[in-house]
């Protein structure tokens, strides 16, 4: 890509090369069509020395070369300047040979500030000079004199052309030096790109361009950036989303398997021993249905968290006063605990607040906590449950002083089948599904459902819900 970028790069100032050919080529000739046109304007031209010089300097009539801004003197074989008329261009009244020598040459210098046209009569022995003061000098002359020495024609057509010649060369060098630089510029930052876009394109995603510009770039280099960390995020997300969906399916596996196995094996027993007494029956009987129940409240939990998860779930909102609400979802729990030797303390305030809740579907949040609390903790643990008015929302802070969760389990616990009890134990251990249940009923109320870390000890949760 560099390469064909580089040489049409090269062709593309090839093209301008010649353009500055044609461009100089053209400016040479307008430069001498200006140099005409100012040659038959300007009124030095109007009134050269030939138009007025006679052979008695006497009778040389220098009125119209005064009366346009311009002088006349006239200069004698022995430098006398024996008639002035006009603004002086020869101060002095008589001239050495070297002096008059002197401004014949300077009269034809480009910095003279007068125009001399200088005529010699021969037969009245005088210089005749006619000055006008000079406005702009145009013009390139090119001048073939037939009766020059032809070795010197040559040598001047030779010089001519090796001007013309170096000029093209260093016009061509200068082209090929700066259209090498500005490739250069355009290059380097693609190469740059496209090194990112390869790395990228392996799956290096850390992959990053810096190319220390502030041009359109620049832009291009951000959009890359921003690009490249986008995917790598999405990649992330995708790869743990494929690892939590690899653990969500071995933990179903696993949590199903357990029951399934021992329904299994105690039917199966109770089939090929049908002398068992009466009391081995019904205890292999309970068991079936003890694990019958568990893989029945898994497999119903999964449906509800895979509803909740489709775009046809709905709830059936009630303006309900949720300070009331809970305290009768906490009195359904008062036996329960009392029964676990456990304590609690409920904060609710008097006043009645009013929110748009599911009763039935938010009743599961406060269940899903209690069950834990009651699994997870030891005899004595005290229960703090506690509901605040904040601005526009309400938030209950569920609180135990048990075992709490462990730190490494804290970023996850809200996922599901994530457990505090990471054996597993099918004594000690629920479905897993709780915590991500209330998470997805909270959010689905448009609140949210949190795990504290306020340093307290054992778990805290805090749930919120807007406020009518």
């Amino acid at each position: 890509m560099k390469r064909k970028l580089s040489n049409q790069f090269f062709i593309n100032y090839l093209i301008i090369f010649l353009l500055v050919i044609l461009a100089t080529a053209i400016a040479i000739s307008l430069l001498s069509l200006s140099s005409a046109l100012a040659s038959a304007a300007f009124v030095k031209n109007k009134y050269p020395a030939s138009s007025i010089v006679k052979d008695d300097y006497r009778q040389i009539d220098a009125s119209l070369i005064v009366k346009n801004g311009g002088s006349v003197q006239i200069i004698d074989k022995d430098y006398r300047v024996v008639f002035a008329d006009g603004k002086d261009t020869i101060i002095k009244s008589q001239l050495s040979a070297a002096e008059f020598t002197d401004f014949l040459i300077q009269s034809k210098s480009k910095g003279m500030l007068y125009h001399h046209d200088i005529l010699y009569n021969s037969k009245g022995e005088f210089w005749l000079i006619v000055s006008f003061p000079a406005s702009i000098r145009i013009g390139i002359d090119f001048v073939f004199n037939s009766k020059a020495d032809n070795d010197d024609f040559d040598k001047a057509i030779l010089i001519f052309i090796m001007t013309i010649i170096v000029y093209l060369l260093l016009l061509a060098l200068l082209t090929f030096i700066y259209s090498k630089i500005t490739a250069l510029q355009i290059t380097k930052p693609l190469r740059k790109l496209s090194d990112g876009t390869r790395l990228l394109r392996e799956g290096d995603y850390s992959a990053r361009v810096d190319l220390h510009l502030k041009n359109e770039f620049a832009e291009l280099q951000n959009t890359f950036n921003d690009m490249a960390e986008r995917v790598g995020n999405e990649i992330a997300l995708r790869k743990k989303s494929e690892s939590d969906r690899k653990q969500l399916i071995l933990d179903i596996s696993h949590d199903l398997k357990n029951p399934m196995s021992s329904i299994q094996g105690y039917s199966q027993l109770c089939i090929n021993k049908p002398n068992l007494s009466e009391q081995e029956r019904n205890k292999y009987l309970q068991t079936i249905n003890q694990n019958s129940k568990k893989a029945n409240r898994l497999l119903t939990e999964l449906l509800e968290l895979s509803q909740m998860d489709s775009p046809e779930f709905t709830l059936k909102l009630l303006n309900t006063d949720l300070c009331e609400y809970i305290r009768q979802v906490c009195g359904e729990f008062i036996l329960s605990l009392e029964q676990a030797k456990f304590y609690y303390e409920f904060d609710i305030p008097e006043e009645s607040i009013f929110v748009l809740i599911d009763t039935d579907r938010f009743r599961r949040i406060i269940q899903n906590l209690m069950d834990n609390a009651l699994q997870y903790n030891p005899a004595g643990t005290t229960i703090f449950i506690r509901l605040e008015e904040g601005d526009n929302q309400v938030i209950i802070n569920f609180r135990d002083d048990g075992y709490g969760i462990p730190k490494h389990l804290s970023r996850d616990i809200l996922k599901p089948f994530v457990r505090a009890d990471s054996s597993r134990n099918s004594k000690t251990g629920g479905s897993g599904l709780g915590l991500s249940i209330a998470k997805k009923i909270a959010v689905a109320h448009g609140g949210d459902f949190v795990l504290n870390d306020d340093g307290y000890k054992g778990s805290s949760f805090k749930i919120t819900i807007p406020k009518i």
